[in-house]
């Protein structure tokens, strides 16, 4: 079955450097491989793509990405120089590419206009941020001018895993549980609960926000997530309950969670509608996401919804 995978990475020119931080996540070997994946865009990426049946890929700017710089005015010109570059490499082959713009959030303001430019000029489907910048995460007021331009041009935002700005104690001496073994799963659900607690939703009730990953484990805890804020002091001041803005304003994409049941329980809860292949490549394996998602216990109707046409509808795309 055709499909379209919408967390696919890639790596521009000058953004080894913040590649650093992933070095004691991986196997010295498997990262060597990784970036040797991350910077081409021809033989093995469309190879890959071609046995999974991926009509298209998004691609976006590997983690950390421009959120591990902290020169505001380095951070503005590598994201127009990354993009100008995604641009170049789709315009090879622009019938099996699509880009999600890399935006320097470290000044919001850049950001709204960068995504502009490349919506407007590029025609790229949306933007993919690599969590918080330096700390800063994404429902702090200096961002508003941001998600106003997002909610204006229509297009949706993609939240990927980041490091903690600081390791939290219970990680200390057992580095196993960083980065995509764990953390990060943790840093990016937190991350999306501020954005429904700071009311982003609320003031900009247009916003579509993508997570990874099988939604981060979000889908799991709706109900308890309402049950346990009823219980607090802060229910008084929410105008939705968490599952209510969690089911209206995200998608989520199976990136990198290749399992049934955690599937059948995503599906759901979060409706047959809000659910996207994806595979997570290089970091995955493109055959086996495929393979998981043409077995997978659903009728042939939905399959195509969620290996293909959710994200015809969320990308504005059509295959």
């Amino acid at each position: 079955m055709k499909k379209i995978a919408l967390e696919e990475h890639f790596s521009g020119p000058g953004f080894g450097k913040y590649m650093n931080v992933m070095k004691g996540l991986f196997e010295g070997e498997i990262l060597a491989s990784m970036e040797e994946l991350l910077s081409d865009f021809d033989e093995q990426r469309l190879k890959a793509m071609d046995e999974a049946g991926i009509e298209v890929s998004v691609l976006s700017q590997t983690a950390p990405g421009l959120q591990a710089e902290g020169d505001v005015v380095a951070a503005v010109q590598s994201a127009r120089r990354c993009n100008d570059f995604l641009f170049e490499q789709i315009q090879r082959h622009p019938s099996r590419y699509r880009g999600f713009a890399c935006l320097p959030m470290q000044d919001p303001v850049a950001a709204a206009n960068e995504l502009e430019r490349c919506v407007r000029d590029y025609k790229f489907v949306g933007a993919l941020v690599n969590g918080h910048t330096q700390g800063v995460y994404l429902d702090d007021r200096s961002f508003w001018p941001f998600w106003e331009k997002v909610q204006e041009l229509d297009v949706p935002f993609y939240l990927h895993p980041m490091n903690p700005f600081d390791e939290p104690h219970v990680y200390s001496g057992r580095p196993e549980l960083n980065g995509a073994v764990y953390s990060w799963t943790c840093e990016t659900a937190a991350h999306a609960l501020r954005l429904v607690f700071g009311g982003v939703f609320d003031d900009f009730p247009g916003l579509r926000v993508i997570l990874g990953h099988m939604g981060e484990g979000l889908p799991f805890m709706l109900w308890r997530l309402d049950s346990r804020i009823k219980a607090t002091p802060f229910a008084k001041a929410l105008k939705r309950m968490p599952s209510e803005v969690i089911r209206r304003h995200f998608v989520v994409t199976t990136s990198g969670a290749c399992a049934d049941n955690p599937l059948l329980c995503t599906v759901s809860e979060l409706g047959e509608d809000n659910v996207l292949f994806s595979v997570d490549y290089p970091y995955e394996s493109s055959r086996i996401a495929a393979e998981f998602i043409e077995n997978a216990p659903f009728s042939e109707s939905i399959r195509e919804k969620l290996c293909y046409k959710n994200a015809e509808r969320v990308l504005r795309i059509t295959l």
